[in-house]
């Protein structure tokens, strides 16, 4: 019984600290878009800044996971959720990575000779978003049906990216000289399209978490 009460508290602490991860990589996100969409150097700056913070977290969790592990030797129920933990874990700390380069693109954009989309940027950051949020509502609410849910609209997200290359490579023709500008937008899309399946990832874990069902393929 003692090692059981043990056992849960420690499984709580992982819960508040995958939540404090989430929260911060939610937030890197928001900024790193914003800073493309007002063209704020000195917010794109703070998300590349911060991204160090975003791994750190990322290894301490993993490491309390691990002593888990090795202490508890968890079973069933408990088991799946901290295998869940890890590989959430290591996909938000993948999202950080791809707000920072976000943002990296944000500032390369603002130095360029232009700066207009021609594409809709603001319409693929914001479902990129929501699927961020979506996944992470579905994690902590161990809800199958969300996450089912996230999974769909990652075809959107898909379509979004397929749009933009046929449109972005019309516009390399008819400017080349403009050429660095365009795979800079390539670059964004592409990121915006990995935070996507990385989403769609989360939500996977949360499925198998709640239904022990793998359904990655």
């Amino acid at each position: 019984m003692v090692r059981d009460s043990l056992l849960s508290r420690e499984i709580d602490k992982l819960k508040e600290q995958l939540l404090l991860i989430g929260g911060k990589v939610e937030r890197a996100l928001s900024d790193a878009v914003k800073s493309v969409e007002e063209r704020d150097t000195g917010l794109a700056e703070e998300v590349i800044d911060n991204d160090g913070q975003i791994d750190k977290m990322e290894v301490d969790l993993e490491e309390e996971c691990l002593k888990i592990l090795a202490l508890y030797q968890p079973v069933a129920t408990d088991l799946r959720f901290i295998i869940t933990v890890l590989k959430v874990n290591n996909d938000l700390e993948r999202i950080g990575d791809l707000a920072a380069n976000i943002a990296e693109y944000g500032l390369m954009l603002e130095s360029g000779r232009e700066v207009s989309f021609s594409w809709d940027f603001a319409t693929m950051a914001g479902k990129a978003q929501q699927m961020l949020t979506d996944s992470l509502d579905a994690l902590v609410n161990r809800s199958s049906d969300m996450a089912h849910r996230v999974r769909v609209a990652d075809d959107d997200i898909d379509d979004l990216h397929r749009e933009m290359y046929s449109r972005v490579e019309v516009k390399m023709k008819g400017r080349p000289e403009l050429i660095g500008v365009y795979i800079k937008h390539i670059g964004l899309s592409r990121c915006l399209e990995r935070i996507g399946d990385l989403a769609t990832n989360i939500s996977e874990d949360v499925i198998y978490l709640v239904t022990g069902e793998i359904v990655r393929h």
